[in-house]
């Protein structure tokens, strides 16, 4: 364990001295707060518009607070993982090009502890990054749309923080066997791959990770899929990845 802690103290160091730590919350909290601001403020930018047809603005009907929180979390799901996937891409593949893994793994150190404190540093970063993201969300959310469910939000917000999760893994697994920028890529497709399968069989494949953002937003609308094989699934697959990152790195598979 004292290992374990050196290495996730070093790699948080690096997370700092890459600056993760400030950009990519930075990002995270700007995608939250964008949702409820642009919602409440549609009306006036339509009516700015001129092209609304007669009469849409009369009908037009403001969401209510939990929906859109729901979708202020959603917005998470294609730019936001896309940031966590660059973010996650040198995890491995950085190291080896810079050479720095040999000397890594020549200590009396584990492929495994190697790959869990990156992991664990990834995951750090995450809950910073959607924590104060969600919670900039609510924020606005709750000044200009009204009261909103607080623990309804924190859970939605735990369950879509493990789909983006399972992502980040993904791109840890590929970092071990692809240079950076194709494990980034491949992660992200593995990812639009599932999320389109679901959209397509939802009741087959209701069972994958790919249902966690539908039950995310179940739980603030007070509807969609159960959680529970999601979830399942979407642990079990975390865990493929940091073993299979294990077995890679130990290896040393990467190209030169």
């Amino acid at each position: 364990m004292k290992k374990l802690r050196v290495l996730y103290a070093r790699e948080m160091l690096e997370a700092a001295r890459s600056y993760k730590l400030i950009w990519i919350p930075v990002v995270f909290i700007i995608l939250g707060i964008m949702q409820p601001l642009v919602t409440f403020y549609m009306p006036d930018i339509l009516a700015a518009s001129s092209n609304v047809p007669a009469g849409f603005l009369e009908s037009y009907e403001m969401p209510g607070a939990n929906a859109v929180m729901a979708e202020a979390l959603g917005q998470y799901g294609t730019i936001g993982m896309l940031i966590l996937a660059l973010g996650a891409m040198n995890s491995l593949a950085g190291e080896r090009a810079a050479g720095t893994a040999e000397l890594l793994m020549a200590k009396p150190v584990s492929p495994a502890a190697v790959v869990a404190a990156k992991w664990a540093a990834n995951l750090t970063v995450l809950i910073v990054a959607l924590g104060l993201g969600a919670a900039g969300a609510a924020y606005y959310t709750v000044q200009l749309m009204g009261a909103l469910s607080w623990s309804a939000a924190a859970v939605s917000s735990g369950i879509y923080a493990l789909w983006l999760l399972c992502t980040v893994s993904l791109t840890l697994l590929f970092s071990a066997w692809l240079r950076g920028p194709a494990a980034a890529c491949l992660a992200l497709l593995l990812a639009a791959g599932m999320s389109l399968g679901y959209s397509l069989l939802p009741d087959w494949l209701g069972w994958t990770p790919a249902a966690l953002p539908a039950v995310s937003a179940g739980i603030l609308n007070d509807s969609g899929p159960a959680g529970g094989a999601p979830v399942i699934s979407a642990v079990v697959l975390i865990i493929l990845c940091i073993a299979g990152a294990s077995l890679l790195a130990g290896r040393n598979k990467l190209p030169d």
